[in-house]
């Protein structure tokens, strides 16, 4: 299961989750396969999605493998790939014949294997996590570069050749109900012009349109009156079904369903405001990552990280530093959790933003990110480039090459980025939400309030002046089950809840600061190379560990949320 609704109800489609053959080459360090030997040396037999880093002969192995299965098409048709996420570089095989490959392990992608007739067929995937040229983005870093099929992969099969690739929805107050514009691409996979007719419903609207659906892709527009509808926010999470039906010569051939809420996101001063009202995020950075199942975290442990989350009293989540599985969003929308989503980019500087592949794998991303994600009410902003050179001309122009992208993309949600270049950053000027990533008391051995307005009153006359600001990071490190109630010293579970309480006294008490997310919700895998910062080659901030057990912080987040949400509830000013 790829989403936690039906999508398709006359696309036929099949979940090609479950297992799938994997082959190795013979030694265990990094290695390539060479194509002639595709499919031979080790094989293993495993469940996708997944990473072959649970594999006991393969927790730290960094090279290539071929992952194989065979599927039964039914009829004759057209044949799609479907994969929401491959780790991290893929090339893709159908019946021998490459189809295509795509890179950056958090975006789907989807591939074309044209008519089909029906049978047995084969698909076979050449997979890499390998570091290199090939990447500007998957880099040794402060999280893990898994390998594998890690999201959900399905086969959808286009008889007619004919689909809704997607449905895009944004909604906006109008008297007493709301207007909804829609757009839609459709795909004729067939090289004549075809008349088609496409009819959409929503809470009751219907709309029809009759086109010409030309060779390849195409865009449609239509305008929704809507009324009677309950708005989504935090503490209504109201959603709708916004199904289109395509049709030929009267008969159907394809549908397409999304979700949407009914709401609006914007920027007024320094409030950031939802359905016209100020909100105010508190919650966590989360990575993908667990013990058990690497980066490809099955639904019952999204459920379980979110429910802690809510436990502690968050109303919001930041999705560092790539896109989130698609599960985990629809699960934010079902729960009204807000979601702060931003692409794939940690910590890079400027030789590395200088990549030859930097500004394609970055435009890629952002532009699969958006398309993808686009109907989900939860994301109220869009985010690139965590903590990567903003200080320096060269990097500020990639910055706002970015910035003009995901408006272009997408302009009915602001924009951001989280920074730690205190003493200059030049892209303040170009976002509507400052973030900044602080760590007072761990990092900096100064007083939080002090540290904090220094950084202010330094980027207010730089571009920050009349905007929202967030914390998008604050936290410390802790070690689960050190504890040290005499010395507390560093890495013990009471320094951490010692330093949260005091920054979280200081930054969600502050009139400046808009929203917090604390780093972070759970401990998660870093590449090895950085073990001389990061004990037991984990980053350890989390306010739960990788098995997702309560640290002391626990409490005192939640302490600490709660009373923040009593003093809103009370209509304070922050």
């Amino acid at each position: 299961m790829d989403r936690l609704f039906q999508q398709h109800a006359i696309r036929k489609t099949v979940s090609l989750d479950g297992t799938w053959e994997h082959y190795f080459p013979a030694g265990k360090g990094e290695t390539r396969i060479e194509p002639q030997a595709w499919v031979s040396g080790e094989r293993r037999d495993i469940a996708v999605p997944c990473v072959w880093e649970m594999l006991d002969e393969r927790k730290k192995y960094r090279g290539e493998a071929v992952v194989r299965r065979t599927v039964e098409v039914a009829e004759r048709g057209y044949v799609r790939l479907v994969f929401k996420g491959v780790s991290h570089t893929a090339r893709v095989f159908f019946d021998g014949r490459e189809i295509g490959g795509h890179h950056n392990a958090f975006t789907p992608f989807t591939l074309d294997a044209g008519l089909v007739e029906p049978g047995t067929h084969e698909i076979l995937v050449h997979v890499s996590n390998m570091h290199g040229e090939i990447s500007a983005l998957h880099v040794p870093n402060d999280y893990y570069n898994y390998g594998g099929i890690s999201r959900p992969v399905s086969l959808h099969l286009i008889p007619a050749g004919l689909l809704i690739r997607h449905v895009h929805a944004v909604t906006t107050p109008a008297g007493k109900g709301w207007k909804v514009a829609c757009r839609a691409e459709i795909l004729n996979l067939t090289a004549a012009a075809r008349k088609v007719s496409l009819r959409a419903t929503l809470a009751g609207a219907a709309a029809s349109l009759d086109m010409t659906a030309p060779a390849g892709s195409s865009m449609h527009v239509w305008e929704f009156d809507v009324a009677g509808v309950t708005p989504w926010a935090p503490g209504s999470p109201a959603l709708y079904r916004l199904e289109a039906q395509l049709s030929e010569n009267g008969q159907l051939v394809d549908d397409h369903a999304e979700r949407i809420g009914f709401r609006t996101v914007g920027v007024r001063g320094e409030d950031i405001l939802l359905n016209g009202a100020k909100i105010y995020p508190m919650g966590f950075n989360r990575h993908e990552d667990h013990p058990h199942f690497g980066c490809a975290i099955p639904l019952e442990i999204m459920r379980l990280d979110m429910r802690q989350m809510l436990d502690m009293g968050a109303n919001a989540v930041r999705t560092c530093h790539y896109p989130n599985d698609e599960r985990f969003l629809d699960l934010c929308d079902e729960l009204g959790v807000l979601v702060w989503e931003e692409n794939h980019a940690r910590g890079l500087a400027l030789d590395r933003m200088q990549h030859p592949r930097f500004r394609e794998q970055c435009a890629t991303c952002n532009e699969e990110m958006v398309r993808e994600h686009f109907n989900h009410p939860s994301i109220f902003v869009w985010g690139i480039l965590n903590e990567c050179e903003s200080g320096k001309e060269e990097g500020a122009r990639l910055y706002q090459e970015q910035f003009d992208q995901l408006r272009a993309l997408d302009s009915s949600r602001p924009v951001t980025f989280a920074s730690c270049c205190h003493d200059k950053d030049l892209c303040q000027g170009m976002v509507d939400i400052a973030g900044w990533n602080i760590y007072p008391g761990w990092y900096v051995d100064e007083p939080v309030r002090e540290f904090l307005e220094k950084s202010i009153a330094r980027h207010e006359p730089a571009g920050m002046r009349g905007k929202p600001m967030i914390i998008s990071e604050i936290g410390a490190a802790g070690l689960t089950g050190y504890r040290d109630p005499v010395r507390r010293a560093k890495w013990s579970e009471d320094r951490q809840a010692d330093i949260l309480d005091e920054q979280l006294g200081v930054v969600l008490n502050h009139p400046r600061v808009g929203g917090v997310f604390v780093w972070q919700f759970c401990d998660v895998r870093v590449d090895e190379s950085w073990f001389y910062s990061r004990v037991r080659c984990m980053n350890n901030k989390g306010c739960v560990d990788e098995h997702r057990r309560p640290k002391l912080s626990f409490e005192t987040v939640k302490r600490h949320f709660a009373a923040k949400a009593a003093a809103l509830g009370r209509g304070e000013r922050r």
